[in-house]
């Protein structure tokens, strides 16, 4: 990082290497969503074959409503 600042759509790898998880992973030949818990809280998500890509940065607020809503089922209309 150059200045220190973590921000949505920053270069995944200015995070560094160490910490990325894939917390589900499937038959899908090694595409995966990887995620790193940051200091403050906040989750950063890469995609795994693009490790150098983006990383979307989430409150933890935000990832806990995403994952208990597509656990209800809310996020079911993604895969129709």
């Amino acid at each position: 990082m150059s200045d220190g600042r973590i921000y949505n759509g920053m270069p995944a790898r200015d995070l560094g290497t160490e910490g990325w998880r894939k917390p589900w992973s499937g038959t899908n030949g090694g595409s995966c969503v990887e995620a790193l818990k940051l200091a403050d809280g906040r989750v950063a998500l890469r995609q795994s074959t693009d490790p150098d890509g983006p990383a979307l940065i989430y409150t933890l607020h935000e990832i806990e409503t995403f994952i208990r809503g597509a656990k209800r089922g809310d996020a079911d209309f993604l895969l129709a």
